[in-house]
């Protein structure tokens, strides 16, 4: 199986065959976590980057009440805290969602890495923007659009993400996500968000089962969730 991280930073600049060697090097010894598992806790010394080569991870914040928000999803392929060295602590956790085989890639041989090759660098810069971007987005769901928007808004984007690393067919993805952790993604109740999954199966837009979800109507809901999906940058590539 071609290395996910490869394939996600060669979509963001043309890699050598020498870029790709030193990256599958980079990544030829990852971990395995159980679902549920933390790969690093709040409060935390900053550790390695994380290269997420199969499975689902996330970001996540416990607030004082013991309520929990995710605050990103990690697909594979996607890598985490290019820079995070500089921090002197964590100041969120990362977690499986799934069973998960993660990389690290330690801060020293990170350097190395963009510095003796520079299309690494390109894309790595590109997909900390990226990443960025994402969040912007998410902010402006939890801050303005309504819950039925919100949902329909993050499995659009959900899809596209799936979409790009293979894990979709027609109009069906995987989506290994229990309603309680998109409740904790949409800062929504459990109870609140499976009314809103009602009415968009209800709608003729989506549906979700155990597991994985089906658009049954893709200009629905986009038109439901007003989704432009000109912040994933699907279509940049850095050259030069």
């Amino acid at each position: 199986m071609a290395n996910p991280f490869v394939k996600k930073l060669g979509g963001l600049a043309e890699l050598t065959a020498s870029d790709v060697r030193i990256i599958e090097n980079a990544t030829s010894h990852p971990r395995r976590y159980s679902p549920r598992q933390d790969l690093i806790r709040e409060g935390d010394e900053p550790g390695p980057m994380f290269v997420v080569l199969d499975g689902w991870v996330c970001r996540y914040k416990i607030l004082p009440s013991g309520t929990r928000q995710i605050m990103a999803f990690l697909m594979p392929g996607d890598a985490c805290d290019l820079h995070i060295k500089l921090l002197a602590e964590m100041d969120h956790g990362i977690q499986a969602i799934t069973a998960a085989t993660v990389a690290t890639v330690s801060k020293t041989d990170m350097e190395t890495m963009m510095r003796d090759h520079p299309n690494i660098a390109k894309a790595m810069y590109s997909a900390q923007l990226v990443d960025e971007s994402v969040m912007r987005a998410w902010i402006v769901s939890m801050g303005r659009r309504s819950s039925t928007e919100r949902v329909a808004h993050l499995i659009c984007e959900l899809y596209l993400r799936a979409r790009n690393i293979g894990l979709t067919g027609d109009e069906e993805f995987s989506l290994p996500l229990s309603q309680l952790v998109l409740a904790d993604a949409l800062g929504m109740t459990a109870v609140h968000i499976n009314r809103v999954l009602k009415d968009l199966r209800l709608a003729g837009a989506m549906a979700l089962k155990r597991g994985s979800v089906t658009i049954l109507d893709p200009v629905k809901l986009v038109q439901i969730a007003g989704f432009d999906d000109n912040y994933l940058h699907r279509r940049l590539r850095m050259t030069g």
